[in-house]
């Protein structure tokens, strides 16, 4: 390489060392902002990475934000992306909760596997393609004659309304978790899920899988183990970020609800 070759090559590696630290300066600045957003007492402690632990509520904040999109609809790699940060969640709360995230696994893991079989590649990701969001999976599986209104299918849409029933009743858990009340003791965590999943997900279970689940609730910690979960230090704390993230998921969940009922997906066998 000549002289003329040696010094592109290093202005070369000059603009890409200058441009990762603008990008990562700009997610510095992003973070900063967003953290702001939600005022003080405690707002950028919500947003730090809680060292050792695998569930971060900082990642599923952003999953979560980055997921709508234009024309009310919602991208599937993020919104996929926030249920592998709940099902860590999930996972944290007990053996016999985390059963439950495995069967969210194995439907998080259809609609990826659809859309590398759609593009024909098993390195494709869902950033491109018919399943790149909630709409154009729905209009692709609908042109396609893949979803069935009668029988059991594996489409992406039946899929995608069992995840969905899922996100409502973890949603309300949420919520109810995040309730402060004006006089009164706090309810346990285990007594709040067990309601939440009472006006959801016991809609679509079988008797036996509803003792399961309930069973399964009793084993919850108790609230202070959240506040080590999202590194807060008391409920005033954590009702504040878990509204933010409750706030997150109903536009997703509104947005997506919207979809599906527009074409008459909110019964799919």
């Amino acid at each position: 390489m000549g002289v003329k070759g040696k010094a592109a090559a290093a202005i070369l590696i000059l603009l890409l060392f200058l441009g990762s630290l603008w990008l990562r300066e700009y997610f510095c600045v992003w973070l900063h902002q967003l953290s702001n957003s939600s005022g003080g007492d405690g707002a950028e402690s919500q947003l730090q990475m809680c060292p050792g632990q695998a569930f971060q509520v900082s990642l599923l904040l952003s999953h979560l934000l980055a997921a709508p999109t234009s024309k009310s609809d919602v991208l599937l790699q993020p919104y996929l992306s926030s249920w592998d940060e709940l099902m860590k969640f999930m996972d944290s709360l007990g053996p016999m909760v985390g059963l439950i995230s495995k069967e969210i696994e194995t439907k998080t893991s259809i609609i990826r596997q659809l859309a590398k079989l759609t593009e024909g590649n098993p390195e494709a990701s869902l950033d491109t393609g018919p399943y790149h969001s909630v709409r154009s999976m729905i209009l692709m599986e609908l042109d396609q004659g893949l979803v069935s209104f009668h029988h059991l299918t594996d489409s992406g849409c039946r899929t995608l309304l069992r995840l969905h029933r899922a996100l409502l009743w973890l949603k309300l858990f949420l919520e109810k978790l995040a309730e402060t009340p004006a006089e009164g003791r706090l309810r346990s965590p285990s007594d709040l899920c067990r309601e939440a999943y009472k006006s959801t997900l016991a809609h679509h279970h079988t008797w036996y899988v509803r003792k399961a689940a309930e069973l399964a609730f009793i084993a919850l910690p108790e609230r202070s183990f959240f506040f080590r979960l999202v590194c807060v230090q008391n409920q005033e704390e954590l009702s504040k970020l878990l509204s933010r993230v409750v706030q997150a998921i109903e536009e997703v969940y509104d947005r997506t609800q919207k979809a599906l009922e527009e074409n008459g997906m909110l019964d799919l066998p």
